[in-house]
């Protein structure tokens, strides 16, 4: 019995260290891949975050190039932005109902029915985003660039963050103590004023981390936005106009870059800036969970 214990102790001590370990291993990889670009080619942060000039050199220990990736920085702010922006009043909603308005069916067959969503590749979403979406666009709206653009992009994303959103936020007021609402029915409020005055208020740590967790799958998704965003290193006019991000740009170029040259490490460069970013989201959704704790 005890055996028995000290190794199932032991085996789940074993995997924790496994797993903090190749968390820490693949961190600081992309912390020595993703500065050689500054260390090695004498590049500065500031030329990398604010420049737009991009054409780095692709021959191995040459350097000399530019490698201003503004332009993929904003298109990664602006379709995520974008993104959160849709699917936020939809998932807020969808959660409202699971678990304040009609709790049994949004339980038994609406959140299951959301959660479907998470399991589908990504591929598909870009590709229903290519074959519909995009000629949707073109056809409705008149884009410029024949529907690729920073809506269709935007929109892909809101798809694949609502379920996500919806889900964690749903649990967050399903775990708000049924106290709460007892008074405030005991006080004569209605159903309505008990969501927005109540419910909502006291899960609002939760509903926020599921809006950090939201948005960091939408930083580090690749290849549906690569489908539908129009890859093309320009400043977007407008949402109807394409663009490119972080993450296409990666996908797309880094096959094709010579191992230590210059134009490889301005993209393990921005690898590195999403792990930053992906980073700063996990340390802000601990944030929001210990105020929550503490209010």
């Amino acid at each position: 019995m005890f055996k028995k214990e000290y190794l199932g102790r032991g085996l789940v001590t074993l995997c924790g260290i496994f797993i903090i370990a190749l968390t820490l291993a693949i961190s600081i990889f992309l912390l020595i891949k993703g500065t050689d670009v500054f260390r090695l080619f004498h590049h500065s942060v500031g030329e990398f975050m604010f420049s737009d000039k991009w054409a780095p050199m692709d021959v191995p220990g040459q350097g000399g190039g530019k490698i201003g990736a503004r332009i993929y920085i904003l298109g990664s702010l602006m379709t995520c932005g974008l993104a959160l922006l849709i699917a936020l009043p939809f998932s807020i909603s969808a959660a409202i109902f699971i678990s304040e308005i009609s709790p049994k069916t949004g339980s038994r067959f609406l959140q299951p029915a959301i959660e479907i969503f998470v399991g589908i590749p990504s591929v598909v979403y870009g590709w229903v985003g290519l074959t519909i979406l995009v000629p949707f666009i073109n056809e409705k709206l008149h884009a410029p660039m024949g529907g690729y653009s920073v809506l269709a992009a935007g929109i892909v994303l809101a798809i694949m963050i609502f379920p996500t959103i919806t889900t964690v936020s749903a649990d967050a007021l399903r775990a708000v103590p049924d106290s709460y609402r007892q008074a405030a029915y005991g006080l004569g409020s209605t159903r309505w004023q008990l969501i927005y005055k109540v419910s909502v208020p006291a899960a609002k740590s939760g509903i926020l981390t599921g809006v950090i967790l939201g948005l960091s799958r939408a930083f580090g998704e690749t290849l549906a936005v690569a489908m539908v965003i129009g890859k093309t290193r320009v400043f977007p006019k407008g949402i109807l106009y394409p663009t490119n991000n972080l993450t296409a740009a990666i996908a797309a170029d880094m096959g094709n870059t010579a191992n230590g040259g210059e134009y490889n490490a301005a993209l393990w460069a921005m690898a590195l800036l999403l792990l930053i970013i992906s980073m700063a989201c996990i340390v802000i959704i601990h944030l929001i969970a210990r105020s929550g704790k503490n209010s």
